[in-house]
């Protein structure tokens, strides 16, 4: 698989400016290879569901406040740890490990394994998976983490929604995206 550059990307997110998403491919290009998303129907799923999550890499933090998140026992935002870390920064648990990165990282448990893999403190920094460094290769760790490389080769496609999203909230947007990587990718 060859290099993406920032003029492919555009041919599928039109109203991103290209200056936009000139920050974030080049870390797409570091770090798909090292999750060894590195053919077409892999990076094609990748960037669709990044692509939905972040509506073309405009955002990397959810756009809600996460207040949603508050009482997730299931994401570890009941931990003492979680509770401790958010006091310490004025704010709840919810709203301190909201969704963040690429493919929206979400809840307490989720920070910590990926702060572990990244080698970063997101437990007392969740922010840094802002940054499109750390959203980029937090995303590509997520998809690896979750064998979503194997659901892509196999195209189910939808299965792999389901792992990022919890749900199939924007199935159809995800798939016209997947259908347009896949055509300007090959």
């Amino acid at each position: 698989m060859k290099a993406l550059s920032p003029s492919l990307l555009h041919e599928v997110f039109k109203s991103t400016p290209l200056s936009r998403i000139e920050i974030f491919t080049p870390f797409l290009n570091e770090f798909l290879p090292k999750y060894s998303i590195n053919s077409t129907k892999r990076v094609a799923a990748f960037l669709a569901q990044i692509g939905h999550e972040s509506a073309g890499f405009i955002y990397t933090e959810e756009i809600a406040n996460g207040s949603a998140y508050e009482s997730r026992k299931d994401l570890g935002n009941l931990e003492q740890e979680a509770l401790l870390a958010a006091h310490q920064n004025y704010t709840t648990t919810g709203k301190f490990y909201k969704g963040r990165g690429l493919i929206q990282i979400t809840g307490f448990y989720n920070y910590r394994e990926c702060g572990k893999a990244l080698d970063i403190n997101l437990i007392r920094q969740p922010k840094l998976l802002s940054l499109p460094l750390h959203a980029v290769e937090s995303a590509c760790w997520f998809w690896n983490k979750h064998n979503c490389n194997f659901l892509a080769d196999v195209d189910k496609f939808t299965s792999i929604t389901r792992i990022i999203n919890g749900g199939v909230n924007g199935l159809a947007d995800r798939e016209k995206l997947w259908k347009a990587f896949t055509k300007v990718l090959e």
